[in-house]
């Protein structure tokens, strides 16, 4: 556990007893003690490969097949992490109403799963898979299953629990790396209800959100009479426009985050620290 500043601590203490409606926007970093890797480091500067796009997944059926196979590997990062010490103090928060609604762009589905209630998942949630063409909603350990029944190969990694086998390079959504001749000979999943292309029901990087969500968001952020930032670099615009939004309108912004982020200047309290060594001492 880190060390954590008691006089910052009691500011972010009375910032929420300050504010009764407080706006609560999550990132990669608060899933990082629930052992899902996060996007950047502590300068804000992606790690690892680049992103698939949303575009060149929906035209090209080589980047289905990467997406998947990958994704059969790096899924069990996925599955098996389990909400921590910061998802349950922030649900619990929630339910002691010192803090409003939550917007996270997170997709793994850790704060449902702890509790929180008034809550938008801004880039969707990794354990639904949707049908292009039907636009039927999967759920993904089925489709999850049918990849480990016709792909033996990959089943074998994709399925072990030994610690001492981690898959190098898993992403936060599940995005591992896997050999090109394994990946060339893998089956891709198709909808069972038409056969259509299946995607996970997550916002791709070079996706748009949809309006609809985004107007449900927004209609929070202005609610809102303060920001809170948990664990973003606030590098994607998605999550940074909150903090401009906040900004314009004259709403205080505190932040909870290990490093820089891009609206450093825009905040007032900021703690460097883990999510889950703060938020559990504000209960």
């Amino acid at each position: 556990m880190q060390t954590v500043d008691t006089s910052q601590l009691a500011q972010l203490a009375e910032f929420l007893e300050r504010h009764r409606n407080v706006l609560v926007l999550t990132g990669a970093g608060l899933s990082t003690a629930s052992g899902i890797p996060d996007y950047r480091d502590q300068d804000g500067v992606r790690r690892g490969r680049a992103p698939i796009q949303g575009p060149d997944f929906r035209k090209d059926p080589a980047v289905q097949r990467r997406y998947w196979a990958r994704s059969m590997v790096g899924w069990p990062t996925l599955a098996q992490a389990a909400p921590n010490a910061a998802h349950h103090a922030l649900a619990q928060l929630e339910a002691a109403g010192r803090i409003g609604a939550i917007i996270t762009q997170n997709v793994d589905g850790l704060h449902q799963r702890a509790g929180s209630r008034q809550l938008i998942e801004l880039h969707g949630n990794i354990h639904g898979v949707r049908c292009l063409q039907c636009h039927t909603i999967h759920p993904r350990a089925a489709i999850r299953q049918w990849l480990l029944d016709h792909n033996p190969e990959l089943a074998a990694s994709a399925t072990s629990e030994d610690a001492d086998s981690v898959v190098p390079e898993v992403r936060p959504d599940g995005d591992a790396e896997v050999e090109l001749a394994a990946m060339q000979r893998f089956h891709m999943p198709v909808c069972a209800a038409c056969g259509g292309t299946l995607q996970p029901d997550v916002i791709f990087f070079g996706d748009n959100i949809p309006p609809a969500r985004t107007a449900a968001a927004l209609a929070l952020a202005e609610q809102a009479d303060a920001l809170l930032v948990v664990g973003s670099s606030l590098m994607v615009f998605s999550g940074f426009r909150f903090c401009k939004l906040a900004a314009a309108a004259g709403k205080p912004i505190a932040a909870i985050n290990l490093g820089k982020t891009r609206a450093d200047d825009l905040i007032s309290l900021k703690l460097a620290a883990s999510a889950a060594d703060v938020l559990p001492r504000l209960l």
